[in-house]
Order: structure tokens, then C-alpha cells, then sequence
């Protein structure tokens, strides 16, 4: 083992409020000198500062003298936020040990040099502080430290009151010696990251606490049940955070895997209420919080320990409505299956034009608009398969199936993409299935035509998209997803199934269909049907982007002020929209009570600063037209929105609203200048030592500012010069006067 334990002081004076922003220059560099190939090859992606402060602030603390575990610790960003955030808390530690993992050589001197800087920290703010890293593989090194406890001659081991980690992504080899050794542990993982976790959490003491950055992929699938299992058994999950952005938390190193936030104690599962919380940008204070029970968390009859992720009410109820449905699968007597067609294994029997021994083979790209089309034309997939003893395992009966695609594409809207093969368009006795589908069939025959319509429906509609978001964070959709969902009732399903004819229906039109035969909605709430209130908050996103916002400003944080702006719930329409004289703390109720979106108190500067502040410069919104003299930064500022706006908003969705739209955009740069005219006009003209008029907000502040330059000044500091002044709408310094 190799060990850098370092005690040197350092000179300079650090602030503990800004101590992670000032480091993270050491992993500016030392992200832009690593060796890439070297990079991907290890899983490392280094955690930049807001994720690291937000993870740090996570932390409980209780005891005077504490030990701290870093696995993989890379540059010491999670450390530097650890001591920060601790150093700050009321309950400081009095004694800081930290033990630090890294195997990358090139990390080593800008580790060193960030725990030396969290020394110099504690040193001035009387912590003791001590650390050292150890230059070794963590999995390799943890499993024997945790294997030697339990050998002939047991080695005391240490343990840890806390582990912050980062760790990295990358599968393990069945036949690596990584996976032998952690069968050492009965650990069974197929990737580093959830062996890190299951390591550190193995080394915490009793009560110990352990947050880590990992990505969402473990929350459903067979390959890390396990892994939950554990996670279940020997901890309590206290919170979990999710970005609502895929690509923000870890933006400069282009990683697109969706990323959460666990937050866990080792204490024995007490199945208390989860805290689910979520941002947009991790830099950002506008994070939503919900609180969820247990049973909400796993469902009471899930044997396989999904974790349903529900960030607000309007997820709870989607859970709600589908969880309350009657079916399973197996009450249904209904299988999902994956295609039994591995084309890169079947080469020789692929076909892409017919002859006499040919059947459909059945790709993805066959599933358009809820049906299967076949063949198609000039299509870079074989559309046929040789049908013989050598494939006659591999074919189905031609019978009615529903096929889901087992993967869909980042830019398609639906997770979940469902089509009907009807065999009535295709006259063959047997048909094949490509591996990348999965299939829906009574013992590998087919389904009634009904009850293969009404699936489709089921499985195309918005509520079942957005429930299956809640425990699946990538774009695959497995079998054993498709089997843990709760489905209607087959009579249910065959009413709908009986409800279209020949094309399948819209989005629109399903979604409707399956509100009104199921169900749905719940009469004890008022947010009576959380898709429509989705697809509202969706429309005014949409509106944002057709008005050029910046891409800042595209989110649904934005998307619920513009709702809240002209005063449209989920069931008004557009052309309901009217002027909402409103405050940012109304805004915010307005957003939970119409909309079930719970953000935090301190959230308000946020929506100030990230939209209500780019909406006035947009000229979208006008400032106190109910009073013109209170001051812009007032806690009691309302917000209006500009008429020529509102009367194109009430346009959205009629034959008129491009129209609208393109006119609104060629005349919004001349009423911009009008507006921001009419808008200086209600101001406080101060006259300068120089005798130039300057005039500034009225209200507030501006009003004792006048008082001084005109009175104070000429009186107790003749021939003085105004260098700054701090209008509450405008700051001036001395290049503007």
C-alpha cells in the first residue's frame, strides 16, 4: 500500500464559502492534460464544483472526530466540497480524517495539492485534519481489506463515518479477475460503479452516511437486482436527486448517461419517507422537493425492487393511476417475450429480397404510426429470413402480436414506441422477430385483434410513457420492465381495442381514450389529470423556443412562469389566457396548486434572476404597471405580461397562430425600444456635481440617493466625484457618469 500523508501548512487565507469554486482550477487542468483513451478506459469523469457542493451539503453531522472515505477520488473535488461544507456547518467536527483512493499517476500531484489546501481550511478554522491517499485499485484493495476480517488470521479493519463518491462507469468483464474477487464478497455487479458503492457502504461504521453521483441505470433491470437488494437490506435511503437535463451535471465532459444523486445510512432499511429532489442546472436553487412513502418508493408486491423515482405530485398521481390498475401480465395470461432473430448470428439466412422459402422478418424500423409496415422499400435492413429446420426455432406463428422496440432513440418523444402486427396483411404462416423487439403473445400464439388494439393503445399512451420515466433512466426498454407495469383489465382492453378501425389513433386521441375508459382521474385531487398538465407545461416550453428565449431560459421552470403569467391551468385552453398580475411568490404557489410542482423558498431568487429577469429584457413582462414607483427590487414587485404578447399567446393552437407568431416576431425588436422608453419615463432626476441630469428607479433606495449627491455631497465633499451608484434598476459606475 502505497500511503502520502501530508501535514505541511500553507500561507494563504481561505474562505470556506468559496473554497470549491477557487479549486477548481486544479480540475480545469487536470481534466483538460488527462490522457483520454486513459480517461475512457477507467470510467473518470471529474465532478465539477456545483455537483460537488450540492452533494457535500447532503451530509449530517454529529460527531466531533470523523473519518471520511473517497474512492476514486481523482482530483479531490468531493473532498474540497466535503471539508468546505463541514468547516461551514453550526455542528464543525472538531478531528477530520480522510482516506483517498486513486489509481491514475497523473492525478496524484493535483490530489495532493487540493487535500493540502483543505488543511490549510481547517487549520484556520481550528479543525484537525489529516489524509492520506492511497495509490491502489479500490475494489481490489477494499475486498481484502473487508475479506481479511473474516480469514484464518483477521485483520482489523478501519471503518468510515462517511463516503462521498464519484465513482467510475464502466462494465465488468464476466471473466475479468474483478468479478472473481468480488464473488469473494458475494457481490454481483456488472459495473464498477455499483461495486464502488457496495464497497464504501460495506466499510461504514454503523450510522455511517454515504452520497454518491451514479448513473440511474440501476433503478430497473435484472443485472443490478442484487444490487438494490443490498442497497434495501442494509440501507436506509434517505434522498435521492435527479437533474431534470441529462447533459448538465457533467456537461464539459459530453457524458449523456442520465445521473442521480443516492444519499443513504447504514442503518438496518427503517422504510421511512424518501426526500426526491430535482434541478434543472446544478448550479441553480430552483430544486423541487417531494416527499414520498415507502411503498411508493418499492411497490408492496415488487419482487425485483424497482426504484420509482417520483419528483412531484404530478408523478405521484401517474403512479397512482397506474398502480390502481387491476392486471398483471400473468392475470391477463399474457407473455412479453424478445425476438429470437440475432441478425449478425443469422447472416446466412437473411434475405433482402424473396424467394420460395422466405417469411417476414420483423426489424424496428418496421414499427411506424402503430402498426407494422412490411416490407419496406430500399430499407438497410433484410426484410426477409429463410425459413428451414435450421431457423425453425427461431419463427413465430404469423398471429397478432404487439411489439414494443427494446430501444428507442434519444430524440424520440416516447420511451416506450408499441405497433400491432395484424396477419391479416400478411399472408404467411410463420413470420420471424428481430432481437431488438419485444413481443406480446399467449404462449408464443397470438392475441385477439381487440385485445392487440386495445394494448398498443395502452402501452402508446402518455401515462404510461411518463410511469415507466419514474424507474427507467435510459432509453431500453427490457422485457421484465414490460412485465412490472399493472395493465387493465382484458375486457378494458378490448373495448378500446374495438374504439379505432383502420389507422391508429393520435397522440391526442389516445391519451383521451384511455383518461375516459379507464378511468383515470382522481376525484380526492385537483390536479385532475397530470398529462394534460404535462402537455401544458410542454406547449408554453414550446412556445418559448418559437420566441427565441435564450437556451437558459427553455425549461419547465420558465415554461410554469409563462403559465402563471396569463393564468392557464391544465384545462383551460389558450385563448383562455389573460393578464396575471402576479409576484415570484405567487408564481410559486401557483405552480404547486395548479401544477403539483413544489419548489424550495430559496428558489424564488432563481426564478428572478433565471426568468423573470431575461423575460424583462425580452420586454414579455412588464414591472409594478400597478405602481410605477415601487422600486424593481422590492419583495412586493409584480410581474404583467405585455398585450402584444398575450393577444398572440391566446392564438396557440388556432389556424392563426403562425401567422400571429411570424408577424409578433418581426415587430417585437420596435416594441422593445418603445417599451423600454415608456418604461424610464416614471424616474428620479438627480443632478450630477458636473450639473448632468442622470435620472434613476424610482422608490426605494433612490430617493435618499438624490438626497446625498444634490444635499451631502456639496456640503462635506466639495469638488467630490461620483464614482458608482447603486440604482436599484441599473448599476452606474464611474464609465457611465
Amino acid at each position: 500500500m502505497t500511503n502520502i500523508l501530508n501535514q505541511y501548512p500553507n500561507t494563504i487565507k481561505q474562505n470556506p464559502i468559496t473554497f470549491i469554486e477557487d479549486m477548481d482550477y486544479i480540475r480545469i487542468n487536470a481534466q483538460n492534460a488527462i490522457n483520454k483513451d486513459r480517461q475512457s478506459e477507467f470510467g473518470q469523469f471529474f465532478t465539477p464544483p456545483a455537483v460537488s457542493k450540492l452533494m457535500a451539503e447532503m451530509f449530517s453531522f454529529y460527531k466531533n472526530s470523523i473519518r471520511i472515505l473517497d474512492p476514486g477520488a481523482g482530483v479531490g473535488s468531493l473532498s474540497a466540497a466535503f471539508i468546505s461544507n463541514s468547516i461551514s456547518n453550526p455542528r464543525c467536527p472538531k478531528e477530520i480524517f480522510l482516506t483517498a483512493y486513486e489509481i491514475e499517476p497523473d492525478l496524484i500531484k493535483s490530489l495532493n495539492k487540493t487535500l493540502l489546501d483543505c488543511k490549510d481550511l481547517c487549520n484556520q478554522n481550528n479543525v484537525v485534519f489529516n489524509f492520506e491517499i492511497i495509490r491502489e485499485d479500490f475494489i481490489n484493495s477494499s475486498i481484502d481489506l473487508i475479506h481479511g476480517e473474516f480469514s484464518l488470521f483477521p485483520v482489523k479493519r478501519k471503518y468510515f463515518d462517511y463516503a462521498i463518491l464519484n465513482p467510475p462507469y464502466k462494465k465488468i468483464k464476466t471473466s475479468s479477475l474483478t468479478k472473481q474477487k468480488l464473488k469473494l464478497l458475494d457481490i454481483d455487479t456488472s459495473n464498477l460503479y455499483s461495486a464502488f458503492v457496495w464497497l464504501s457502504a460495506m466499510l461504514l461504521d454503523s450510522n455511517g452516511e454515504l452520497v454518491a453521483i451514479i448513473p440511474r441505470s440501476f433503478c430497473n433491470g435484472t443485472y443490478f437486482k442484487k444490487f438494490r437488494q443490498y442497497l434495501l437490506s442494509s440501507m436506509t435511503i434517505k434522498r435521492i436527486h435527479i437533474f431534470e437535463s441529462r447533459n448538465k451535471a457533467f456537461k464539459e465532459s459530453d457524458v449523456l448517461q442520465e445521473n442521480i444523486i443516492l444519499n443513504a445510512l447504514k442503518v438496518n432499511n427503517q422504510k421511512t419517507p424518501i426526500l426526491i429532489t430535482s434541478n434543472n442546472n446544478p448550479a441553480d436553487n430552483d430544486i423541487i422537493s417531494s416527499s414520498i412513502n415507502y411503498d411508493q418508493f418499492i411497490g408492496p408486491n415488487d419482487n425485483d425492487y424497482y426504484f420509482r423515482i417520483i419528483p412531484n405530485h404530478l408523478d405521484h398521481q401517474i403512479s397512482s393511476q397506474i398502480n390502481g390498475l387491476a392486471c398483471t401480465l400473468k392475470d391477463l395470461g399474457i407473455t412479453v417475450s424478445t425476438g429470437k432473430v440475432v441478425d449478425f448470428r443469422s447472416k446466412e439466412f437473411l434475405k433482402s429480397t424473396p424467394n420460395d422459402e422466405t417469411i417476414p422478418l420483423i426489424y424496428p424500423n418496421n414499427l411506424q404510426d402503430g402498426m407494422v409496415s412490411w416490407p419496406i422499400t430500399k430499407s438497410k435492413k433484410p426484410q426477409y429470413l429463410t425459413f428451414n429446420h435450421l431457423t425453425e426455432s427461431l419463427v413465430s406463428p404469423s398471429k397478432f402480436y404487439v411489439f414494443v422496440k427494446r430501444f428507442s432513440a434519444k430524440e424520440e418523444k416516447r420511451r416506450v414506441y408499441a405497433a400491432i402486427y395484424d396477419p391479416e396483411k400478411h399472408p404467411f404462416e410463420k413470420i420471424g422477430i428481430e432481437n431488438h423487439l419485444n413481443f406480446y403473445h399467449k404462449r408464443y400464439g397470438g392475441l385477439s385483434k381487440d385485445l392487440a388494439k386495445g394494448l398498443a393503445v395502452f402501452l402508446n399512451s402518455s401515462i404510461v410513457d411518463q410511469f415507466f420515466r419514474q424507474f427507467s433512466g435510459h432509453t431500453q426498454v427490457n422485457a421484465g420492465d414490460l412485465r412490472s407495469i399493472k395493465y387493465p383489465t382484458e375486457s378494458q382492453l378490448v373495448t378500446i381495442g374495438k374504439i379505432f378501425q383502420d389507422s391508429f389513433p393520435t397522440q391526442e386521441n389516445i391519451d383521451k381514450i384511455i383518461i375516459e375508459e379507464l378511468t383515470l382521474n382522481n376525484n380526492d385531487s385537483n390536479l385532475q389529470d397530470p398529462i394534460r398538465a404535462k402537455k401544458k407545461i410542454n406547449e408554453a416550453l414550446f412556445i418559448l423556443q418559437l420566441l427565441n428565449v435564450p437556451k437558459a431560459q427553455q425549461n419547465d421552470r420558465s415554461a410554469l412562469t409563462l403559465l402563471a403569467l396569463v393564468n392557464i391551468n391544465p384545462s383551460n385552453q389558450w385563448s383562455d389566457a389573460k393578464g396575471n398580475l402576479i409576484g415570484i411568490t405567487e408564481m410559486m404557489d401557483y405552480f404547486r396548486e395548479n401544477y403539483g410542482i413544489n419548489y424550495a423558498p430559496n428558489s424564488r431568487e432563481t426564478v428572478r434572476r433565471q426568468t423573470i429577469h431575461q423575460f424583462m429584457q425580452m420586454n414579455m413582462i412588464a414591472a409594478n404597471p400597478d405602481d410605477p414607483s415601487r422600486p424593481i427590487n422590492s419583495p412586493h414587485t409584480k410581474y404583467l405580461i405585455v398585450d402584444g404578447l398575450l393577444n398572440l399567446l391566446k392564438s396557440f393552437g388556432l389556424k392563426n397562430w403562425e401567422v400571429n407568431l411570424k408577424e409578433y416576431l418581426n415587430i417585437s425588436p420596435a416594441l422593445r425600444n418603445l417599451e423600454v422608453r415608456e418604461r424610464k419615463m416614471p424616474m428620479i432626476p438627480v443632478t450630477l456635481p458636473t450639473d448632468e441630469i442622470l435620472y434613476l428607479t424610482s422608490g426605494g433606495q433612490n430617493v435618499l440617493i438624490k438626497r446625498i449627491i444634490e444635499d451631502f455631497c456639496p456640503r462635506f465633499a466639495p469638488g467630490g466625484k461620483v464614482i458608482y451608484i447603486g440604482d436599484a434598476g441599473k448599476k452606474i459606475n464611474d464609465n457611465d457618469l
